[in-house]
């Protein structure tokens, strides 16, 4: 049966292991360009230390051991093999919620955030806003197979994730989205009308574009400058390379672990707003976990279908049909944001982080979507 869901365990071969240390021993770097720090991309001693402690210290089946403790699955639905997390709350009145995840993240990017989520009682939060989690895996993201053909976009996968929470036995739910994420979570809510209680995304709604400016107050144009300077708006320009050619550069992402390592590294250190060094944000085996789970699965060039399958960049837009909530509000604006999202949930006081915000403030996170889903229960 197409619809039957079966239990999953992660189990890397020893062999595949063993060929990515022996392939970061090889591993031939380039001369050191001229410029400072980042100003040329990731600084050779950074790059040198980050592929030594991952061939001689990071302990891939400890961090195997430990995404394994999370009940996995695997379904098929729209002729995807799709890998998903199932982790129910010892709370029995505890409401079912899915998280997305974003490129270049997969779902360990929430392993640090399921338990305050599903028991908040342990994390200084409140039992009675304790949520079942359940986590899919993208399409042609970590575990779950590549799309078949084109024509993938957020809606087509949110109909999947739909159809998982049916499966599951879920008829009301919440949904999350940060990155890709954010655009996916805000379309389960037109997939299932009536099933979704609210959105919350964590970053993005409401940011103004140059089509806003004439219409700016002088605050706004303040929030619009404010934007266009910060550094992660400045950084490669991953939407161009990978819409224009992901299957040239997916050979040395394959091929070479140290590549592979390098492009990770660029753009976790792009999407860096906190201002301190990415290992001060991100914890390294947390960071590693995410790069092998890419390399082991030989997922680096499937993962780049939400770029070349667009034809071009937007902010995400949140949902009409469902109430939404929002990590981040500034610089986003909230007028320009319930142009098209029924917003319900605004702060502007919640402690910055890196744009993964689960792998940075794991509990901030979660204390503000205990708050935000706790209007719509």
């Amino acid at each position: 049966m197409t619809s039957q869901i079966r239990p999953f365990r992660i189990a890397v071969p020893q062999a595949d292991l063993d060929d990515l240390r022996e392939r970061l021993a090889r591993t031939r770097l380039p001369r050191e360009l001229p410029g400072e720090g980042w100003d040329r991309g990731v600084p050779g001693k950074t790059l040198r230390e980050l592929a030594a402690y991952w061939a001689e210290e990071f302990d891939w089946r400890e961090q195997e051991a430990a995404l394994n403790r999370f009940p996995q699955f695997m379904t098929e639905i729209d002729g995807q093999d799709l890998h998903f997390l199932h982790v129910r709350s010892p709370e029995p009145g505890a409401l079912p919620l899915l998280l997305h995840h974003g490129w270049p993240n997969t779902f360990a990017e929430f392993a640090r955030l399921i338990g305050p989520l599903t028991d908040p009682g342990a994390h200084g939060g409140d039992p009675a806003q304790a949520f079942h989690v359940v986590v899919p895996s993208l399409p042609g993201f970590g575990f779950s197979a590549p799309p078949r053909g084109t024509g993938w976009d957020a809606a087509r996968v949110a109909q999947l994730s739909a159809e998982l929470m049916r499966r599951l036995g879920y008829d009301r739910y919440g949904a999350q989205g940060g990155d890709f994420g954010a655009y996916v979570a805000p379309e389960i809510a037109t997939a299932a009308p009536g099933h979704v209680a609210g959105v919350y995304i964590t970053g993005g709604l409401g940011f103004p574009t140059e089509d806003d400016v004439p219409e700016l107050s002088p605050d706004e144009r303040a929030l619009y400058d404010a934007l266009m300077n910060q550094d992660w708006m400045h950084g490669v320009d991953h939407h161009a390379l990978l819409r224009a050619a992901p299957q040239t550069f997916a050979y040395g992402w394959h091929d070479s672990p140290v590549g592979a390592l390098a492009w990770l590294a660029q753009k976790f250190h792009d999407f860096n707003a906190t201002g301190k060094p990415l290992e001060e944000t991100i914890d390294r085996d947390l960071f590693l976990t995410n790069v092998s789970l890419y390399w082991l699965t030989d997922t680096l060039g499937s993962a780049s279908w939400p770029y070349y399958e667009s034809s071009g960049f937007g902010w995400p837009r949140g949902s009409a049909e469902a109430p939404s909530g929002v990590y981040c509000g500034p610089p986003g604006i909230r007028r320009l944001a319930e142009k098209y999202t029924k917003v319900l949930h605004w702060p502007e006081d919640n402690p910055e982080g890196h744009h993964f915000l689960a792998m940075d403030q794991p509990e901030a996170l979660a204390a503000d979507m205990r708050e935000f889903f706790a209007k719509v229960r």
